[in-house]
C-alpha cells in the first residue's frame, strides 16, 4: 500500500507521527540517512524520538546523539507485536513529557539489514514485521550505484512482496550525477507510484569513523569527531532531501494507543515466575525505606546498556549510580553492580592497572550481586589476551578471554536455564543476543554453565552442546546480552538480592 498523505495537500488530524527508514540490504545507506535526517529535523525545531530495530548499541547510540533524545530498541525477537506497540507509545509519550512543549514528537525508526530480511524464509523478526506491528510508514533508502531503470523494478518488487505495509516515499542514494538522477526519477515516476523525496549524491568518503562491527563508538575521545560528522550529514540531508515532505508523510500514520501500560504488564508477567535460589515468589515488593544502590559502569570501556534494562532496575526499586573503571574516583558503598558490554579489549592496558579491579573482587567475595554481560564478563576473567599479550583482570572466574580477529559469536541467542542460580529459575527459556570477538578459554575441567544454548555460541561447546553463563555465589557473567522487558525476573531478582545485601550490611 502506498500513501500520498501529506504529499497531496490533504489535511490530517494530529497523530503520533512516525516513519521507518529501511533499505534493500545492510550497507544500503540507511544509517547515514537516518542520522542526517534526525539531526536535520532537530535543527528545525522538531522533537525526534529515535528507535533502532534489532539488538544494537552502537548505531543506537549515534541515533541518540543525532536526535538529542535517548534511543529505544524495538526487536520482534524479544517482544510481541502488542508489546512493541506499547513500548513505542510509552517511549514517545515519555519524550513528549520531557519536552513539555506540547509539540508532536516524531518517532524515527531505523531498520536493520534489508527490509524483508529476518530469521527464516517467512521473514520472522524483520524490519517489515516491525513496521507492520507499528503500522508505521516506510521510507525506503535505495542505493542506486550503477543502476537506472532497474531501480524501478526493485521498488515494484519491494512494494508488492508482502501485504500490510505502507510505503510513504523513496530516497535514492549514491547518485553519480545530475543526469543519473534525472534518469532515475523518470524511470521511478513512469513505472511506480512511489514519490521520490530526495536524491543523495555519492559521498567521496564516509564521514563516520569506522571500526570492526560497523561505525565506531563515540566516547570522549571521539566526541568532536561525532559532532562534526553529524553536522555534515544534517547539511547533506537538508540540501538533497525534501524534509518537509518526509514530515508530512510521517504525520499520515494512524494513531497508536497502549493496549496496556508497558511496565505494568512487565510487572504482571513477573508474578508468574519463581526465583531460583529459595523458591519464593519473585520480589515485587517495593523497597520500604532505603532503596538498594546498584552501580553500573559506564565509561570508555563499558557502555553497552539498554535504557530499558536500567529502567527495569529503577522500577523494581533500585537506586542507580553511574561509575567508571578508568578514573580514580572512589566508588560509594554498593548493594549491587551491573557490568554491561563494550570494548574492554581496547582499554586493556588501562583496565589492568585500574584500582577498581580489586573492588570487583571484594564485591564478589562479600556476596554483593554482580551481573556482567560480554565485556563485563571479560573484566571478571583472569585476563584479556590480545596480540600475544595477557592483560590481567580481576580473576573472579578462572577463565581467560582471548581476543580473536574474527567474530566468535554473532546474532540471536536462545537459551534454557539448566543450573541453579539466584538470577534465573531453572527451566526458564530466555532470548538474548551476542556479538563478541573474544572467546572463553580455560585449563582443566570445563566450567559448569547456567545456560544451555539452543541457538548461539556463548562460551563455546562443552560436551557437544553450546553453553554460556558462569555463576558463583551472587555473581553471574555471560556473553549473552538480555533485554530486560523480555526477561522480567532479571530486574526483580537483581533488586531483591541487592536489598538483601543492604540489610545484611546494616
Amino acid at each position: 500500500m502506498l500513501t500520498d498523505c501529506g504529499l497531496s495537500g490533504v489535511n490530517t488530524p494530529a497523530v503520533t507521527a512516525r516513519v521507518c527508514v529501511s533499505a534493500l540490504s545492510g550497507g544500503g545507506g540507511k544509517t547515514l540517512f537516518s542520522l542526517g535526517l534526525a539531526r536535520a529535523l532537530t535543527q528545525i525545531g522538531q522533537t525526534v524520538k529515535p528507535f533502532k530495530k534489532g539488538p544494537d548499541y552502537i548505531d543506537a547510540a549515534w541515533l541518540a546523539l543525532a536526535a538529542g533524545q535517548p534511543v529505544t530498541n524495538l526487536d520482534p525477537y524479544f517482544l510481541s507485536p502488542a508489546r512493541l506497540r506499547d513500548l513505542f507509545v510509552h517511549a514517545v509519550t515519555q519524550a513528549k513529557a520531557v519536552e513539555k512543549s506540547g509539540k508532536t514528537v516524531l518517532g524515527l525508526v531505523e531498520g536493520n539489514r534489508g527490509l524483508y530480511d529476518g530469521l527464516d524464509t517467512a521473514g520472522s523478526c524483520s524490519t517489515a514485521a516491525l513496521a507492520r506491528a507499528l503500522n508505521c510508514p516506510i521510507l525506503l533508502s535505495l542505493n542506486c550505484t550503477k543502476m537506472t531503470r532497474t531501480a524501478a523494478a526493485l521498488v515494484q518488487g519491494v512494494c508488492n512482496f508482502e501485504p500490510g505495509l505502507t510505503f510513504c516515499g523513496l530516497v535514492i542514494s549514491h547518485v553519480g550525477s545530475a543526469r543519473h538522477e534525472t534518469v532515475l526519477r523518470r524511470a521511478l515516476e513512469y513505472y511506480t507510484d512511489m514519490p521520490v523525496l530526495g536524491a543523495l549524491p555519492r559521498l567521496s568518503e564516509n564521514p563516520l569513523p569506522e571500526r570492526r562491527m560497523g561505525i565506531a563508538s563515540f566516547g570522549e575521545r571521539l566526541s568532536a569527531t561525532a559532532e562534526n560528522a553529524l553536522a555534515v550529514l544534517a547539511s547533506f540531508v537538508r540540501e538533497h532531501v525534501d524534509v518537509a515532505a518526509v514530515l508530512a508523510a510521517a504525520h499520515c500514520a494512524p494513531a497508536l494507543r497502549e493496549e496496556m501500560p508497558f511496565w505494568r504488564e512487565d510487572a504482571a508477567r513477573c508474578l508468574s515466575v519463581t526465583s531460583g535460589d529459595d523458591g519464593d515468589k519473585l520480589a515485587t515488593r517495593r523497597t520500604p525505606l532505603c532503596k538498594p544502590r546498584i552501580g553500573y559502569v559506564h565509561d570508555e570501556a563499558l557502555w553497552f546498556y539498554y535504557q530499558e534494562n536500567l529502567d527495569a532496575l529503577s522500577l523494581s526499586g533500585a537506586e542507580l549510580t553511574r561509575l567508571s573503571l578508568l578514573d580514580g574516583a572512589a566508588w560509594p558503598r554498593l548493594d549491587g553492580l551491573y557490568l554491561g558490554g563494550g570494548f574492554p579489549e581496547d582499554m586493556a592496558a588501562e583496565l589492568s592497572v585500574s584500582p577498581h579491579l580489586s573492588m570487583l573482587v571484594a564485591l564478589a567475595q562479600s556476596g554483593v550481586p554482580v551481573y556482567a554481560e560480554c565485556g563485563g564478563f571479560m573484566l571478571l576473567a583472569r585476563g584479556i589476551e590480545r596480540d600475544g599479550r595477557l592483560w590481567k583482570m580481576s580473576g573472579v572466574f578462572p577463565v581467560t578471554a582471548r581476543f580473536c580477529e574474527k567474530p566468535q559469536g554473532l546474532g540471536y541467542v536462545s537459551a534454557r536455564v539448566v543450573r541453579e542460580n539466584p538470577w534465573f529459575p531453572v527451566g526458564l527459556a530466555l532470548r538474548g543476543h551476542e556479538f563478541h570477538y573474544s572467546r572463553c578459554e580455560w585449563t582443566g575441567e570445563a566450567p559448569s554453565c547456567v545456560f544451555l544454548l539452543e541457538q548461539g555460541t556463548g562460551m563455546g561447546a562443552i560436551g557437544g552442546t553450546f553453553h554460556d553463563g558462569l555463576a558463583h555465589n551472587n555473581v553471574f557473567a555471560a556473553y549473552t546480552h538480555i533485554f530486560a522487558p523480555s526477561v522480567p525476573c532479571w530486574a526483580h531478582n537483581f533488586t531483591r538480592m541487592a536489598l538483601n545485601c543492604q540489610r545484611e550490611q546494616l
